[in-house]
């Protein structure tokens, strides 16, 4: 069957307020019930909590790696379907999936094989160690449908079915949230039975998506498609650059922060275990929150990408504007969240020891205290991404992360001990969030001055 659009495409008809309720919602869900999966088992397992935390950072590199190419071939497909090339855009599907497998299975063996090593260098102690092992050598086994989960929903989306992406993961997390108290309690199994419900909840998210894979509304993809092709694979990484680049970045920073928290922690009153699951039971639920703004980011791509391939530039002005306006304004209620109520939302984590709630109410307070500026950053970068300008999308993310989080951490942790480490965080929201805006702003013209450009009403 030929690549052919089969109807009217509503990304550059449909008005914009309508058509980001569509997008945005549910990938405002697929996200939040994305970060939900390992929660869910922190949820049941009590002691095993700080392997899942290791395995969480370990699964960010498998999911580093299908962001990249699912928001890539995203992004290729929405720019060259507005250029009216669904050959050009099926073809970039169609090497998505290849590449995507493919993979997977390499990550799958290789984590395996270094697995020990791997925990160490995510900061498990002598203590954690054994949990992380035994969760480990069975998470690991599902990396091939955890890379699948979380590269399809993008294109999927794309193509103009923004639900069907949010039902995959709630097939797989509904799975998850259903067999882990079977598997942990009624069986016995411990961590494991929460690793093996895991995987089973990927395993079911993959298959449907696969299925959903032979049912794209705005192209028909043929068998030859599937063969990479070295140029339209760089074209995909390169503008899934960004979305690789914040995963493994932020992989990279934990890895750090976690062996900074325990060299400063075992010093402290508070012990070199207490700072790593505390600091991490926030960043999970500021994931979650963080979920809702990037899941806005992440639904308006096929918008501003469609809209700009197709050169109506005030839809894709009016997509950006909205977006900023409504990411920032839930990450204000976030704030007034974290900061009155900690206690409340760590007790659903269970309260180890009064040392431990101490430490994760300064967590909860200090490191989430600019979380109001990370939508200035992440709506910016999706937006440089979907336009297919990766560059400043990728150093916007490197931003954040690298040049100014790990700075502030190695600076703030050995002035101010284990608390600098959570000063870092503001520091770095903050003033990555400002460099975004300024970015932006200086790229604006350059950004929509082609000639030819064609102006309709967006609102």
């Amino acid at each position: 069957m030929e690549a052919t659009i089969t109807k009217t495409n509503p990304l550059g008809t449909e008005r914009v307020g309508k058509l980001m309720m569509r997008y945005a919602v549910p990938s405002i869900i697929s996200i939040v019930v994305n970060s939900l999966y390992n929660m869910v088992d922190q949820v049941f397992i009590g002691q095993g909590v700080k392997a899942t935390f290791i395995h969480y950072y370990l699964s960010n590199v498998v999911l580093a790696l299908g962001f990249m190419f699912g928001d890539g071939a995203a992004a290729f497909m929405s720019l060259h379907l507005g250029k009216k090339e669904p050959e050009k855009a099926a073809k970039g599907i169609g090497n998505m999936v290849a590449i995507v497998i493919g993979t997977g299975i390499v990550l799958m063996i290789l984590f395996e094989l270094f697995l020990t090593p791997l925990c160490r260098l995510f900061g498990a102690t002598d203590n954690v160690l054994p949990y992380a092992l035994d969760y480990g050598r069975i998470i690991v086994l599902g990396f091939p449908f955890s890379i699948i989960c979380s590269a399809f929903g993008s294109p999927i989306r794309a193509d103009g079915r923004p639900k069907i992406s949010m039902v995959g993961l709630l097939i797989g997390c509904a799975t998850n949230m259903i067999l882990d108290p079977i598997f942990i309690f009624v069986c016995g199994w411990g961590v494991k039975g929460a690793a093996w419900a895991t995987i089973l909840g990927q395993v079911l998210n993959a298959l449907y998506f696969i299925m959903c894979l032979f049912q794209f509304k705005t192209i028909k993809i043929k068998k030859e498609y599937f063969i990479p092709d070295i140029k339209v694979v760089g074209n995909i990484a390169s503008l899934g650059t960004s979305s690789l680049i914040s995963q493994i970045a932020s992989v990279f920073v934990i890895a750090i922060m976690n062996n900074m928290l325990v060299k400063y922690g075992a010093v402290s009153k508070y012990g070199a275990d207490i700072p790593l699951a505390a600091l991490g039971v926030t960043m999970k639920v500021s994931q979650l929150i963080t979920g809702v703004t990037l899941g806005i980011a992440s639904g308006v791509q096929p918008i501003l990408g469609y809209n700009y391939g197709s050169r109506q530039h005030d839809r894709v002005k009016s997509t950006l504007k909205w977006s900023l306006i409504l990411g920032t304004a839930i990450m204000f209620a976030a704030l007034f969240i974290f900061q009155v109520f900690p206690e409340q939302i760590i007790g659903i984590f269970g309260q180890e020891s009064d040392l431990y709630v101490e430490f994760a109410v300064k967590c909860f307070r200090i490191y989430l205290l600019a979380c109001f500026m990370i939508p200035s950053g992440a709506v910016v970068g999706i937006f440089f991404q979907a336009i297919g300008k990766p560059i400043p999308a990728a150093a916007l993310t490197l931003s954040r992360q690298i040049i100014l989080l790990i700075p502030a951490m190695l600076i703030l942790g050995y002035t101010m001990g284990v608390e600098g480490i959570l000063w870092a965080g503001p520091f770095s929201d903050a003033l990555s969030g400002i460099i975004a805006l300024i970015t932006v702003k200086v790229f604006w013209k350059r950004i929509f001055e082609n000639k030819g450009q064609k102006e309709t009403a967006g609102r």
